[in-house]
């Protein structure tokens, strides 16, 4: 068993500087690793060099043939919605980018999903939303950076799990990977802004009274303020 968790520590080890490398540009589309260079390079046995490759692959970063070595993909063909992938890229350089991106993708999805919640969730789910909702404001209030990250990461869950929507839920990781990406990089202010938390309770109050056209609206608004907050953060990196 020690061996199999030896093994797991060389491979993540591997990875932790090939996969941040290879998203970052380091190495472009079509170069080429062998197993052989990537045992010397990294003093890793065989098989650890062979599992860091199929992590690689089931990313879709690298494809790996006989014969012809492991071959670096196009970014065109990563999986990007995988939370590995998205973690890499958010400690890069294309950071803003990779935000901007996933925003885009949660101003497409979470709207309706609060719409579906409202409409689809039985009652008895849909209330305890507003709980929570409660204990997120407060751990803000307070200061309680990883409480309410916690929390806000469950808030945004629970909305896409009580869509109904499996495409919704599935995406549910994704969403985490933005909101704990925001403030790993300090992109959110030290204390949530009132506003944010008001609408927070708004959506939270109209999925419990099945009002979909208001949490919609309120869901909305909460990801505009997050594109307002990234346009601030940009125009501050340029300003520097």
């Amino acid at each position: 068993m020690s061996g199999d968790a030896d093994r797991r520590t060389l491979h993540n080890r591997v990875l932790a500087v090939l996969g941040p490398a290879i998203v970052a540009g380091e190495y472009a589309p079509g170069h080429v690793f062998t197993l052989e260079r990537l045992e010397r390079d990294y003093s890793v046995s065989r098989t650890v060099a062979r599992e860091a490759v199929r992590v690689l692959e089931s990313m879709r970063l690298v494809r790996s043939r006989p014969r012809t070595g492991v071959r670096v993909r196009p970014s065109e063909e990563w999986s990007v919605f995988d939370p590995q992938l998205i973690r890499w890229r958010l400690a890069g350089s294309g950071r803003m980018a990779q935000l901007r991106s996933l925003t885009e993708l949660r101003a497409a999805i979470e709207p309706p999903a609060a719409a579906a919640a409202a409409s689809n969730a039985p009652p008895e789910l849909r209330a305890p939303l507003v709980e929570l909702c409660e204990r997120m404001t407060a751990a803000g209030q307070a200061e309680d950076h990883e409480g309410f990250l916690r929390l806000d990461i469950e808030f945004h869950r629970r909305i896409l799990e009580l869509s109904g929507n499996e495409m919704f839920v599935g995406l549910s990781d994704v969403v985490a990977e933005v909101l704990t990406g925001r403030t790993e990089y300090h992109l959110m202010p030290r204390t949530p802004r009132p506003e944010a938390l008001r609408l927070h309770a708004h959506v939270a109050e109209a999925v419990r009274d099945g009002l979909p056209e208001v949490a919609r609206a309120a869901m909305r608004a909460i990801v505009g303020e997050v594109v307002e907050a990234l346009g601030e953060a940009e125009q501050g990196d340029a300003g520097r």
